[in-house]
């Protein structure tokens, strides 16, 4: 297996600290191309079970086999809206789109006791539909943008990587999305750039 079959076959990284840019981190660079890792309907439920939206993989009725498409859409809104807040800015009409997602979103507490020691309140969609399903998914978007400390919400410093990550740690210096993925491959070209130079 080749080190980009070994990525693709890996599914999404969840490594940014926040759902919303685990969100836009399912369209990655692989070997120096574009690749989105929603290329079906379940590679959506996949991912939300992952990141915790969902608590198992629905079957989906007719009327829902576009998730991918409506998923998509929202991946999209939410990159144009974190570049936006990131650059300073917030435009109406793409938070517009987002409200659109969130307006049909409904939910309602369940209190789950799985045994004494788990007992946890549950946030349950009103319906199964598409709505319901992506509304978790838009919320995290939306709590991203209003709540977030902008100044630690940062892009992969490694050129050929455009993944997002939130930097929650102690001295806010993290710059790579990844050690193993970027920044150990960084560090060792710095390395070799260093050392050619001193020959």
């Amino acid at each position: 297996m080749t080190f980009i079959d070994a990525s693709i076959s890996m599914g999404p990284h969840l490594l940014a600290d926040h759902p919303a840019l685990d969100l836009l981190n399912t369209e990655a660079q692989i070997a120096g191309n574009p690749y989105d890792f929603w290329r079906t309907n379940d590679d959506v439920l996949r991912w939300m079970q992952r990141s915790g939206f969902l608590e198992e993989i629905p079957t989906l009725p007719d009327d829902m086999l576009d998730l991918i498409e409506e998923a998509r859409e929202l991946r999209a809104i939410a990159r144009e809206l974190v570049e936006q807040r990131k650059a300073g800015l917030c435009r109406s009409g793409s938070a517009e789109r987002l409200n659109a997602f969130l307006r049909e979103y409904q939910r309602y507490p369940v209190l789950s006791c799985s045994n004494a020691d788990e007992v946890r309140l549950v946030w349950q969609p009103t319906s199964s539909s598409r709505a319901q399903l992506l509304g978790a998914v838009a919320e995290a978007v939306a709590r991203l943008l209003a709540e977030a400390d902008f100044k630690l919400v940062r892009q992969c410093e490694d050129q050929e990587c455009m993944m997002w990550f939130y930097d929650r740690t102690k001295a806010h210096r993290r710059r790579w999305c990844s050690m193993a993925l970027c920044g150990n491959r960084n560090k060792v070209a710095a390395y070799r750039k260093r050392n050619t130079a001193t020959s």
